[in-house]
């Protein structure tokens, strides 16, 4: 079937109500309308699926998309029944969430001719049953959408779509398009030669998403980052992808907690939790997304305004398809990257527990991404050069390499070192192997080919290795080395280099950055007891001599008003407000409502007199705690007993204690008469609460138990929470 270009643009605004093509979109349409194969390569919100979708409604017969996801395709079949109203059955699904009744229904839709546009699996796809109901059918086209799946060496291999060929070749041979956002050379590669549609004319759109900020992050108080990032754009939307499903629920756990909502999606979740969550986050019920890399593909949602990366991403491909997620609707966007070294060591750890071809995969994709993050180059211009595609730009003005420029140098001593190395050798090798040769690094590598005794071993040594390493990689940014990707990305002297040697000229080259080794997310980070200095020695003095002079006043002994501990964090946080005064360790809504009026009275006056820029108004919450301290209070007030309460909360008694303890030390009444009336003689119980009351230098419980050694330290326990309660709060 020929069609015109005025027929197709009456098509386009008839099915859905667009008035014009964007970039390819009319040449692959009529390609493919004309019996043609081809292959897409076009960017996250390009218009991929207009480019098989319109061609399938305007030709004879039904057209056959592969889709990797469930959730992809229902997302699919509901859109264009959108578009056309009053048939259901124009398009459908077939996967392993259908019922057999559901099944049928599809099948006398396809046998009537109703469909144009089927949906399927490649699982489903390869079943003989599916098979042989599809052969019965005038199939227009097949469409091999996320075609990168089909490579190894792309980010989301999966095994079934080597066989989608094979099935082709057995149901009945029809022209092939291929689509994909992400693909290197050596996966457009794989794609054309895998489905065997080397005669394919290729339809490349630029990689380039000019509205997209790039920006990578140290990990560093993570939560706390990405919390107050959000609450910076209120009711942005967003993705946050974790790469485990312990962390995305952590995480959508903690976002909760600090008042953003926020819901999880993982394959660990069942069929209709993860479809319900996907949906409030489409309707815009829910302002975040926390989810693993099953979370995104295909889903049209254009306004989403953030991408965050709470762990580093398994190669550049992945981050690439990612980020793709975030404005699609052309309006700036932000994409961080959260990175610390400990997590590239965790998933080598894993790479490394994977066999033969699948390893040394891995490991490549994982160092392209390593080298992405820590360069010091134009993120944009890395980026685009991984896909292919020359970015010429000096300066992108919009992710954080280039707003905050690294060092510069001229690279045409090193770069020449470089050259002079790799044409020296009699092999090819990675980068990581000639910096190691040049920074005069000895190792396995380099003693198994005996290049300690090459004339170019140790000629850097006055830089490290990671130096040489980023003069590599930056050679082949400019074009003067080059990556053998088939060969796990082994270094080659490109013509140009060759230019370059024989006349050497200036190169700028940047400075790489360096990360520390942030957050463990593997180790429990112990609570700071706030103390130990650091704060405003004057305004310290001042607080302790006004807590003095109204101990004296209030025949009170200093601790029990507020602790050295709380004293101390209100000389670091200066706070105005009894409000903020509340965030202070041991400072609770009862002990800043009865003590705290005059100490944020001094306070505000000291800060205004020396001019003193307080920290902003930020409380984090986190969990586990939190929901412990809610808990003990609920059963305390039902005056449950206490070792009903450890029970249910997997504690000891002197887990529990400590608990309510520090709850009590933060400023909140707790009532333990109940308990303690049944369990400690009432003279016990006065004659503690004496000595904490006239003797007492502080509220030291070690001081308590030496001093009131005749009795058990359960009851001076007790009776200190009793008398903190009703004296100190």
């Amino acid at each position: 079937m020929q069609s015109s270009s005025q027929d197709l643009k009456s098509k386009l605004k008839e099915f859905f109500g667009y008035e014009h093509f964007k970039g390819d979109q009319e040449q692959i349409i009529r390609h493919l309308i004309a019996g043609n194969n081809a292959f897409v390569l076009m960017p996250t919100g390009g218009g991929k699926s207009l480019c098989y979708q319109l061609p399938a409604l305007v030709m004879e017969g039904t057209a056959i998309v592969v889709s990797p996801l469930i959730s992809l395709m229902k997302n699919q079949v509901d859109a264009i029944r959108g578009f056309i109203s009053g048939n259901e059955g124009i398009a459908h699904f077939l996967n392993s969430s259908l019922s057999r009744t559901q099944v049928n229904a599809v099948r006398e839709d396809l046998v009537s001719g109703v469909t144009k546009l089927l949906y399927v699996a490649p699982e489903s796809l390869t079943k003989a049953e599916n098979i042989a109901m599809l052969k019965g059918i005038r199939i227009s086209f097949y469409a091999v959408d996320e075609a990168h799946c089909i490579s190894e060496w792309g980010h989301d291999f999966r095994l079934e779509y080597g066989r989608i060929r094979e099935i082709v070749d057995e149901i009945c041979p029809a022209p092939i398009i291929a689509l994909t956002a992400t693909a290197t050379p050596k996966v457009q590669s794989d794609i054309l030669k895998n489905l065997g549609i080397q005669d394919a004319k290729v339809f490349k759109s630029s990689f380039n998403r000019p509205n997209l900020r790039y920006e990578v992050r140290e990990k560093n108080k993570t939560e706390e980052d990405i919390v107050r990032y959000i609450r910076s754009v209120p009711g942005k939307s967003g993705i946050i992808y974790c790469l485990s499903r312990k962390k995305v629920e952590e995480t959508a756990g903690i976002l909760a907690l600090n008042g953003i909502s926020a819901l999880p999606y993982h394959a660990g979740l069942d069929p209709k939790t993860r479809s319900e969550n996907q949906d409030k986050f489409l309707r815009e019920d829910v302002q975040v997304i926390v989810a693993t890399i099953a979370f995104g593909m295909g889903i049209d949602k254009p306004n989403v305004r953030f991408v965050m990366h709470y762990d580093i991403p398994k190669s550049l491909e992945g981050y690439y398809q990612e980020t793709g997620r975030a404005g699609r609707d052309g309006l700036p966007a932000d994409c961080i990257l959260y990175y610390s070294p400990k997590d590239a060591e965790k998933l080598n750890k894993f790479i490394l527990s994977k066999k033969g071809n699948e390893q040394e995969i891995g490991k490549h994709l994982l160092k392209e991404m390593v080298d992405f993050v820590e360069s010091g180059v134009c993120r944009r211009k890395l980026l685009l050069g991984y896909f292919g595609e020359n970015y010429t730009r000096d300066n992108c003005g919009s992710c954080d390499n280039c707003l905050h420029p690294h060092p510069r140098f001229d690279g045409k001593e090193h770069l020449c070192l470089v050259i002079s190395l790799v044409k020296s050798l009699s092999d090819r090798f990675e980068a990581e192997h000639l910096a190691n040769i040049l920074a005069g690094n000895t190792g396995a590598m380099i003693l198994s080919y005996r290049h300690d005794s090459c004339p170019f071993f140790g000629k850097g040594s006055e830089r490290d290795a990671a130096f040489w390493e980023s003069v590599v990689l930056q050679g082949v940014t400019a074009g003067l080395l080059a990556k053998d990707i088939e060969s796990y990305g082994r270094i080659n002297v490109t013509p140009a280099g060759e230019a370059f040697l024989k006349s050497p000229y200036s190169v700028t080259f940047v400075e790489d950055g360096s990360y520390a080794e942030g957050d463990d997310d593997d180790e429990e980070v112990e609570e700071s007891n706030a103390g130990g200095g650091g704060g405003d020695l004057q305004l310290l003095a001042m607080l302790k001599d006004l807590r003095k002079d109204m101990a004296a006043k209030l025949r009170l002994q200093p601790w029990i008003i507020f602790g050295d501990p709380a004293l101390e964090e209100m000389s670091i946080m200066y706070p105005t407000t009894v409000k903020a005064l509340i965030k202070c360790h041991g400072v609770g809504d009862g002990k800043a409502a009865k003590y705290g009026r005059p100490f944020v009275e001094l306070i505000r006056k000291y800060v205004e007199e020396n001019e003193i820029s307080t920290p902003d108004d930020f409380l984090m919450k986190t969990p586990g705690k939190s929901e412990d301290k809610r808990f003990i209070i609920h059963c305390i007030d039902r005056k449950m007993d206490l070792e009903d309460i450890a029970s249910a909360r997997d504690m000891d008694i002197d887990g529990l204690l400590g608990a309510i303890e520090k709850i009590v030390e933060a400023g909140t009444k707790l009532d333990l008469d109940y308990y303690i009336s049944e369990n400690i003689d009432e003279e016990v119980v006065e004659e503690i609460s004496d000595w904490f009351r006239h003797e007492a230098a502080s509220d030291s419980l070690e001081d308590a138990v030496r001093a009131l050694g005749d009795y058990e330290e359960l009851e001076i326990r007790l009776v200190r929470i009793k008398f903190l309660s009703e004296v100190a709060n």
